[in-house]
């Protein structure tokens, strides 16, 4: 039963006795060392995990991205991990600039798994862990602080043995202790010194300290206090790097990933967009992107943000949010007409060399493949909600986020040639005009599909191209994709939505794709057809007749 004051069932995170606290004081002036737990952490966290080929896919983009340290599996936790490692060593996926880094429990058994799945490689960094907080202690594991710590030597020795007999990889040993932001200060140096006297690192050859807030306890100061604490009292600080793995319990990570850098930490392990366990690991995105802002760069490329989401939204099978940071669909876009008014002034001003002044805009969208989308009123009570909610009211079109922001621009267009507000069937009209109207020079007139036993589709499309008939063949993974590689032009699908209109025998579906084009720009399609195959293929041939419009004018 709830209590009817739940608040006395907590207590109040304690302070650190740090009277003298730097980093208030500190500015960040360079990146951290960045590392991706995508496919790790991030893919445990999964309702569904990832399966080879997606994390293949994954791993391939952190590269494009410029990670240099990947940890990419929990070896000993099945199969598929630790088969996944070994495909990237022995088919030489691995960059000889990258490190792969595995994680492990402080378990023997555990370990050595953990080791054999990285014989070969050039660099990796063995992760090892085990929980030191009280309640993990007391609850979970019934331990003495001796019998963790023992745990922690005996581990780190044992990876020290197994590594030693692999010299020509070169390891680099990182150790946890998990629960940190939740362990007493005192107890997470003295074991965290024990370990590093059990590996004897140098200078030559740091090992790595993580300081992970896998329950995120307490403010951002308080973290980052704990952190300087570390940061100053560590053994052998010259030979190890702090490392920082924030969660985001409280919906403080970022803050307290930036705060516990100014504190000392050098390096950041977190998943792009904040995928992970629970409410998700510190964002890797908005923190490279929050450097941008304050003329810092990050090291990591994000000039092509809409493909990165596309990728991580897929093989996660988790959306972004419309209006997270950077690389929302709504966060370049003013709906207020007084916000609208200040950004476009913004614009006008802006030089293309002086620093960056664009009123409500932190950074340039287009510096990240994107673009500034006003979004214009359609009556005297609403914004772009109100043209879309028009349009699905009377018309059953339900058109996704990004298509409402373009067609905004059709709309835009013809309120300022007449100066006033825009009726239901104005806009319907507007939207006939500039989608379903699109169809020069391609026109089509009716398709066959075969599926092959290995599942792939083959397709004939009969269309007219400026007047005269012509068919074209192709073969892909589904009929839009054998579509697209049958029109051997140099588009590529970035997103598709589907419906139906109505119901019943006299229901049609709508279809609506977004294509990137040989330019780099993105073109909406939207196709209308009562069979649902045929109208993605109307709405292909939309996108492109667009572009192709577009490019003449």
């Amino acid at each position: 039963m709830m209590l009817s004051n739940p608040e006395q069932k907590y207590r109040a995170f304690p302070p650190v006795r740090l009277t003298d606290r730097t980093w208030p004081n500190q500015i960040i002036s360079k990146a951290p060392i960045w590392m991706s737990t995508d496919l790790r952490d991030g893919n445990q966290s999964l309702i569904e995990p990832m399966n080879h080929e997606k994390k293949f896919r994954f791993f391939d983009m952190l590269l494009n991205i410029g990670l240099k340290e990947i940890e990419v599996a929990f070896p000993s936790a099945s199969q598929t991990d630790f088969d996944f490692v070994r495909k990237l060593i022995e088919e030489k996926r691995i960059p000889d600039d990258v490190t792969i880094e595995v994680l492990t429990p402080a378990r023997e058994d555990l370990i050595r798994r953990t080791v054999e799945s990285v014989i070969g490689s050039r660099r990796a960094i063995v992760h090892m862990y085990n929980a030191t907080a009280p309640s993990f202690r007391r609850i979970v594991f019934n331990m003495s602080k001796e019998e963790v710590k023992e745990l922690a030597v005996k581990g780190t020795k044992l990876v020290r043995e197994l590594t030693d007999a692999h010299p020509e990889t070169e390891w680099v040993f990182q150790y946890s202790p998990e629960a940190f932001s939740m362990t007493e200060l005192e107890f997470a140096k003295e074991i965290c010194d024990a370990v590093s006297e059990a590996w004897q690192p140098t200078p030559e050859r740091k090992m790595i300290i993580n300081l992970p807030g896998t329950v995120e306890a307490s403010t951002p100061n308080v973290y980052a206090d704990q952190v300087e604490w570390m940061h100053r009292n560590l053994a052998r600080r010259d030979s190890i790097l702090i490392s920082v793995h924030p969660h985001n319990d409280r919906g403080c990570a970022v803050a307290a990933a930036e705060l516990a850098v100014m504190a000392g930490a050098d390096r950041v392990e977190g998943c792009l967009f904040g995928n992970g366990e629970r409410t998700g690991n510190v964002d890797l995105v908005t923190l490279a992107l929050n450097l941008y802002s304050q003329g810092i760069n990050p090291g990591l490329d994000f000039s092509d943000i809409d493909a990165v989401r596309q990728c991580v939204e897929e093989c996660n099978q988790i959306p972004v949010h419309p209006r997270h940071p950077y690389v929302g669909d709504l966060v370049y876009t003013a709906f207020s007409g007084s916000h609208q008014d200040a950004i476009k002034k913004g614009f006008a001003k802006q030089q293309p060399d002086a620093i960056w002044e664009v009123p409500y805009m932190p950074v340039d969208p287009a510096d990240l493949g994107r673009s500034y989308d006003a979004v214009i009123r359609v009556n005297s009570q609403s914004g772009k909600g109100g043209m879309t909610y028009l349009l699905e009211q009377e018309y059953g079109l339900v058109l996704p986020r990004r298509l409402q922001i373009e067609f905004s621009r059709a709309v835009q267009r013809i309120t300022d040639e007449t100066g006033g507000e825009v009726a239901a069937n104005d806009i319907h009209k507007i939207f006939n005009s500039e989608y379903l109207n699109a169809v020069t020079p391609y026109q089509y007139r009716g398709h066959h599909i075969d599926d092959t036993k290995s599942g792939e589709v083959q397709i004939k499309v009969d269309l007219e191209k400026d007047g005269k008939a012509v068919s074209v063949q192709g073969a892909g993974n589904g009929p839009i994709d054998a579509f697209i590689n049958a029109l051997e032009l140099d588009i590529k699908l970035m997103d598709f939505h589907e419906h139906a209109i109505g119901a019943g025998a006299s229901a049609n579906a709508a279809s609506y794709v977004e294509l990137r084009v040989n330019n780099g720009a993105t073109r909406f399609g939207v196709g209308i057809d009562g069979n649902i195959v045929t109208a993605s293929f109307r709405a292909v041939l939309s996108a492109v007749n667009r572009d192709l419009a577009l490019a003449e004018k």
